[in-house]
């Protein structure tokens, strides 16, 4: 049997998540707007759900039902037999998403949603499931479209961007995910050194590292509490999901022949790196110094740099980085020779003050804020 899916992704990364929804074995891969429609079996769920760097969620279609007003809706989601994907025993949420001219507040859509499917419960078994927005052992999604609402269970739980290796922050992470897609846009797969200069709490040194070693992102949410949604579905199958999780874990390589660092001026913060490297399993294989970007060196003849400095966003500050981005260049210039480096930027009048050649320029979200991912080749 075949699932007919949705992985919602950042804006801007729809075909990259399908090459990557592709090579994890998808069918009938399809990009959309913040999404990639797609089909799978049972194992590939589970496989995709453990595997896929760059997706938030994937949700699994129920059904499509008419929504030109609320009780549309209300009757159209009566009509589903919800038996089969939950009982009154189990806690339930509902997201609710889109809008057409008539259900324009998402909070009184999924009000309605929730209603029908307690309504239809209370009057099968004269019970019906409890609400739990934290962590409901089935989540529903409905996103409207014109007149036509599409019903899914979310398969991921909590968003798959938190991979669950991270309990250190610091004051302006980078998503694992967006931190993975900074890697894979780079093409570094373990054969040359890398750097972040500016680490922070490690994201982008363990991402490229869990990569490089063909480690699944997903293992830390199965040794955590936080799981999956699939888990506490009616249908789970637990040995298939054994299965698929030890036939990742004979994936791992043991040893990473470069050196992969990360930097930054900051002790704490660098603790808190240590920390998360650790929690992911990869500390041995990153080293992690307390550099100030003025004191970096390369720490190989060739490699690949990828920095996230910061941009601004607050008035006035702006004009204060300028003289850290001309600062930039120059030690790009100077001291990476045989380098590719790659700046995450979202300000492009400080992306100016590099005073470097681009080779490239990537347009990316980090959040909401539209940015530039810049390739420079160090000759």
């Amino acid at each position: 049997m075949l699932f007919n899916c949705f992985a919602t992704v950042a804006r801007g990364l729809e075909e990259l998540a399908a090459q990557e929804l592709e090579l994890l074995g998808a069918e009938g891969v399809e990009p959309g707007f913040c999404g990639v429609a797609f089909r799978c079996d049972r194992k590939r769920l589970y496989s995709i759900n453990l595997w896929t760097r760059l997706s938030f969620r994937i949700l699994v279609t129920v059904a499509h039902v008419p929504c030109r007003d609320s009780d549309a809706l209300y009757r159209g989601i009566q009509r589903i037999d919800w038996e089969q994907y939950l009982s009154p025993a189990q806690t339930l949420a509902v997201k609710a998403t889109g809008k057409n001219d008539r259900l324009n507040h998402s909070h009184f859509t999924a009000l309605q949603v929730k209603n029908a499917i307690v309504d239809q419960q209370q009057d099968r078994h004269g019970e019906r499931s409890d609400v739990d927005t934290e962590i409901p052992d089935v989540q529903i999604n409905v996103h409207i479209k014109d007149n036509k609402a599409t019903v899914s269970l979310d398969s991921s739980g909590s968003s798959l961007h938190r991979r669950g290796y991270r309990p250190a922050m610091g004051t302006a992470p980078l998503k694992e995910s967006l931190a993975a897609t900074l890697v894979q846009l780079t093409e570094w797969s373990g054969n040359v050194a890398f750097l972040d200069p500016m680490c922070g709490s490690g994201t982008l040194p363990i991402e490229a590292t869990l990569q490089a070693m063909g480690i699944a992102p997903g293992l830390f949410r199965d040794q955590t509490s936080q799981g999956f949604g699939f888990q506490t579905w009616p249908d789970y199958d637990q040995p298939l999901w054994q299965r698929v999780v030890e036939d990742a874990k004979k994936r791992r390589k043991t040893e990473l022949g470069v050196p992969v660092v990360g930097c930054d001026r900051d002790l704490d913060i660098l603790t808190d790196a240590r920390t998360n490297a650790d929690f992911s399993g990869v500390a041995e294989h990153i080293e992690f110094n307390y550099t100030d970007f003025a004191d970096i060196e390369a720490p190989a003849d060739s490699g690949i740099l990828i920095c996230n400095p910061p941009y601004g966003e607050r008035l006035g500050q702006a004009e204060n980085l300028a003289p850290f981005y001309k600062l930039m260049g120059d030690i790009l210039k100077q001291r990476f020779k045989g380098w590719t480096a790659y700046i995450l930027s979202g300000n492009k009048a400080l992306t100016k003050c590099i005073g470097l050649r681009t080779a490239r320029k990537i347009p990316i979200y980090n959040g909401s804020i539209p940015c530039q991912f810049l390739k420079y080749e160090m000759y």
